[in-house]
Parts: C-alpha cells; structure tokens; sequence
C-alpha cells in the first residue's frame, strides 16, 4: 500500500514501499535505532538497551541481545520475507534461548563475558551502560542473572512482512505456554534523504496466564510507601512529588520492579510515556528519552530542561543531550524538591 505525501496540500507525491535487500541490513538498522522496535506495546513504561550484536551460542550467533530497564531479556532474530527457511525461525529462536540457557548454567559467567564484549564494542563496561541508561545497575544485572537461570527470555522476531501462518503459531504458543514470542513486521519506505519505518506487533493478543517474567512485584501506593520508609532522608520529598503527581497527572503507573518500586506519572497533553519516575529507594529518573513522540513534548522537554540546569544540586546530572533518562540522587534532588515541583509545573503549564 502507497504512502501520499504532500506539503500544505499541494504538490502530492506516491511513496511506495520499499524492502531491506539483505537481512544484514535489517539487523544493522535495528542496532543503531533500537526504538525501532515498538517494546512499549508488549510492556508498559520499558526502556531497553541494545547489548550486543551476533552475540555466540552453541546454536548460532544470536542477531541482537538487548534488555529492559527491569532486567527482561530480549532474543532478536532479523529475518527476510524473501528468505525460504523463514518458517523454520520460531525454532530458531527458541533454539537460542534454549543453548544460552543451557551454556551460561552459572549466570555470574555470562554476565562476565557479556561485560568483555560490551567493552570491546564501546569502551565502557556493562554496569556503565546500564548506569547511563537507565541508573541501578546493581538490581537490572541481578535481574537479568535471575531471568537467565530460569531460561526466561522475550523472543522478537524481526521481519520485513510477517507470513499468517507465523502469525497464527506466536498466539497459540503465548496462549498456551510460559514463552513470550512476538513478531514485528516493518513497513518499509524511503522519501528524499527520510527513511519511514511503520512496525506491527503480533503476539500482543493473547493475555498469559503463566508467571509473570523473575515473579516480579506490581508496586501500589501502599507498599511502595512502607518501603520508602527506609529513607528516612527522602521520605517527606516523595511524599510531596507524590501528592504533586496525584493533583496533576492523567494517570500514574506503578512499576514492577522485584525488589525496587516506582511510580511513574503521565501527562496525557505533554506525552504517552511517564514525564517523570520515582523509586522507592528514592533515585529520581527525567525521562527525556521518551518525550519525543509529538512536536510539543520536544518543545516542552526543552523548557524543562532550560528550568532544570537553573537548579544547582541538580545540574550536574542533568545531560546535554535531551535523548537520555538522567538519574538523580534524593541526597540531590530531595532538599531542592520545592525548586523541582515550581520547575514542573512551568513545564506542565507551558502553551
């Protein structure tokens, strides 16, 4: 199906669609543009991170190895429409997570080899990584420790065009077992120097009834504020942050992390995503990174950031670039907190 573009009504072009020649090339994109891959529709308020790429098993070279901020693990095969072993994939995959789970028995050692590959690639190690991407490296690394001895993976299956019948197979086995599969198809254009990317997700359908991935908690207001009761330091900030994001926000989604609990306000006018998150053992996460969606969550992420960096305690952890999550200490953030809200509602406020 075309795309029509045109520029104040006028001057209306075709755009037809285009397809990825070689399954390299699919790989490599998603590598370089991981938000490619719509994960928020498979699990609200995640952020993820790409690992590695071709990472080995005894099965084969896994395509791209990435987790979320909560320590899930995600299995990426790319593959083609036009590849004819594209019906034998889901056994691909499976047959990946099942060598990794079975190979790395003691999760301290593939953790270790991970850190070296991840070192190698970008000079940093894998706890610096996860740190500037998403902060607690410790808990996301003991997460993804866990996940792995329990052999409990997300399967993405990458493709140009998604055939029915593998349609038909990724819902009944989500239906009917503890895997979590989904397949992505991505239309593909290009239109002057823009490339357009439109993903579906299949396998989203069907609602589990299995365990949830490591038994994770799902946080409430009670139990993320006994445990608050532990920072003592930080609690009547969080309680303020809190009753701010009450009064103002559309809705506040709590997290699910095992051991830490967040809360996470959305404004429906600035974003879909969380502005904002709160954890339990009181970091606070600006979520830049996802205030993209519209022209005017750009605009507004950048009056935010203009009232953030005026806060001395808390300029220093603020980024230039407006593409990160910048996680701030309570010992930085908490006493300043009447600065932090006036900087929010200006933000909340802006036209």
């Amino acid at each position: 199906m075309p795309i029509i573009v045109s520029r104040k009504g006028k001057n209306a072009k075709k755009i037809e669609k285009r397809s990825f020649q070689k399954e390299q090339e699919l790989q490599k994109y998603i590598y370089d543009n991981p938000d490619s891959i719509p994960i928020y529709e498979i699990k609200e308020d995640v952020r993820f991170l790409v690992i590695d790429r071709e990472f080995p098993t005894s099965a084969g070279n896994i395509d791209v190895l990435e987790i979320d901020n909560e320590g899930d693990i995600y299995i990426i095969e790319t593959k083609l429409y036009k590849n004819p072993d594209k019906r034998l994939v889901l056994a691909q995959v499976l047959d990946y997570g099942a060598s990794l789970w079975k190979y790395y028995e003691n999760p301290d050692e593939f953790i270790r080899i991970l850190d070296g590959r991840v070192k190698t690639r970008s000079g940093k190690n894998l706890q610096e990584e996860i740190d500037n991407s998403f902060g607690n490296s410790a808990e996301i690394i003991e997460n993804v420790k866990m996940n792995l001895a329990d052999g409990l993976f997300k399967y993405v299956i990458l493709m140009d065009e998604v055939p029915g019948h593998l349609k038909d197979l990724i819902l009944f086995i989500n239906q009917n077992s503890q895997f979590s599969v989904y397949a992505v198809d991505l239309e593909y254009y290009s239109f002057e120097e823009y490339e357009i990317l439109i993903p579906h997700v299949h396998g989203i359908e069907s609602k589990k009834h299995a365990v949830s991935v490591s038994e994770r908690k799902k946080w409430d207001e009670a139990s993320f504020f006994e445990e608050i009761k532990r920072i003592p330091e930080a609690k009547d900030a969080i309680v303020k942050l809190f009753e701010f994001s009450k009064d103002r926000a559309d809705h506040i989604y709590w997290g699910t992390g095992k051991s830490t609990g967040s809360f996470n306000p959305k404004f429906k006018a600035i974003s879909a995503k969380s502005v904002f998150s709160v954890y339990s053992d009181g970091r606070l996460s600006i979520n830049f990174g996802w205030l993209n969606d519209n022209e005017k969550a750009i605009r507004w992420r950048q009056e935010l950031y203009a009232e953030l960096i005026k806060i001395d305690s808390i300029s220093k952890y603020i980024p230039k670039s407006l593409e990160k999550y910048p996680v701030i200490p309570s010992k930085a953030w908490a006493p300043v907190v009447d600065q932090l809200i006036n900087a929010l509602s200006k933000f909340l406020s802006a036209d």
